[in-house]
């Protein structure tokens, strides 16, 4: 059992923002795999689907962000999932809008929700896809909650759709094929504009 966990808050107020981009990737892998409804256990949204013959949980955890480790320790300690065997998908300040960034592991980068992950499951080591959301302005921490917690202008809406869709792909992907061969093809490098 592999599972794959999408981060983003529940609520139609948060639907559409920033934050909730982990949420949108998994829902277009959703998708992919045929799933249009979702069942509610560990206080997530889940499906269990097949991807190459492999049998994976697709969650969305309902906890909010930062308790995300909640849901996903849970469902690791059900099936006895190992960590190698776990994704997340969660939006990035970090990277440009756009940009999507695979990582094998490594610490939360001061995402809230994975770092909620990785106390619950005691590790470093989780495969994660970072979903580039850009930030407000540099050093502006005060302004954070607001930025991600707003939807992606509309100057930005097409290259943030088609960072979801390469996000979604990547994690079908990477059900079935090396961790670096899914690097080299489905990470996005936006260059950031100048300020």
């Amino acid at each position: 059992m592999k599972l794959i966990a999408g981060l983003g808050n529940p609520g139609k107020e948060y639907e559409k923002t920033r934050h909730n981009s982990g949420f949108m990737a998994v829902d277009l892998l959703a998708e992919k795999c045929g799933v249009f409804s979702w069942s509610e256990k560990w206080n997530a949204l889940v499906a269990n689907v097949r991807i190459g013959g492999q049998a994976v949980l697709l969650m969305k955890p309902l906890t909010y962000m930062n308790n995300s480790g909640s849901a996903v320790s849970q469902a690791v300690h059900f099936y006895q999932i190992e960590p190698e065997d776990i994704l997340v998908l969660h939006d990035d300040m970090d990277l440009p809008a756009g940009s999507v960034r695979i990582r094998k592991k490594g610490s939360s980068g001061g995402q809230k929700g994975m770092k909620s992950i990785l106390n619950a499951l005691g590790t470093t080591d989780i495969a994660r896809i970072r979903i580039g959301v850009g930030h407000s302005a540099r050093g502006e921490h005060g302004d954070v909650p607001d930025w991600v917690l707003s939807p992606v202008p509309k100057a930005e809406q097409e290259i943030y759709r088609t960072a979801l869709q390469a996000s979604a792909d990547a994690a079908y992907a990477w059900v079935s094929e090396p961790l670096d061969l899914v690097m080299s093809r489905y990470n996005i490098k936006v260059k950031e504009e100048a300020e």
